[in-house]
């Protein structure tokens, strides 16, 4: 559950793999309704718990846009994010903003794709973590994943060696408050790109749509 830099030293595979037949068991389903959750494109499920109502410059407008709603970003925005064993894996992206993420419940694993820190013709730094409460064990209650990274999650049991799963519960705030349009999916041919092969053969699970 440490950090691993260029090469993969342990598996990455998933351990909950839903069927078209997979349905939430009555305990999640609650949840999902109690927190007003809805599918998220990436995986799982989501529900926007804030949005600032202060507005920012946009940093990432670019020069050649002159629609209005370009000009600001609210300061911030947070939404709960759960995993659950019928939809277990956040597929790779990337936002513009940072993200500061914090564990309510649950455990899971994270991969970061650092290809914004590499030099031309190098490999991208690979890191992957834990998320969970065993802190003496190295597992993480907050993480920051800065903009411009590839980032997947999946779910594991919430206690090492068992196979059961209540769900990962968390919450991410997005700075500058996010938009789908700071938002992109990693296409398929760019994790070959950025990854050896071995490595890419590995992660590309995790490039999948959601059932």
């Amino acid at each position: 559950m440490s950090t691993i830099d260029t090469t993969l030293t342990s598996p990455i595979r998933p351990f909950f793999t839903p069927s078209s037949t997979t349905t939430e068991p009555p305990s999640t389903s609650s949840q999902i309704t109690a927190l007003h959750l809805q599918k998220h494109p990436e995986g799982g499920y989501y529900h926007e718990t804030d949005r600032d109502p202060l507005r920012v410059p946009n940093p990432f407008r670019s020069s050649s846009s002159d629609e209005d709603k370009d000009k600001t970003r609210a300061a911030s925005t947070t939404i709960y994010y759960l995993l659950t064993p019928a939809s277990p894996t956040g597929r790779f992206h990337r936002n513009k903003g940072r993200t500061m993420h914090t564990l309510h419940r649950g455990r899971g694993r994270y991969v970061i794709i650092h290809g914004d820190e590499r030099e031309e013709g190098e490999r991208a730094r690979v890191e992957t973590f834990v998320v969970g409460h065993d802190v003496h064990d190295g597992e993480r209650l907050q993480w920051l994943v800065e903009g411009g990274k590839y980032k997947a999650s999946f779910l594991l049991p919430d206690k090492e060696g068992e196979s059961e799963s209540e769900g990962l519960l968390i919450s991410e705030t997005v700075v500058p408050g996010f938009e789908f349009s700071d938002h992109n999916f990693m296409p398929p041919e760019t994790l070959p790109e950025l990854l050896s092969d071995q490595q890419a053969d590995e992660l590309r699970w995790l490039l999948s749509s959601p059932n």
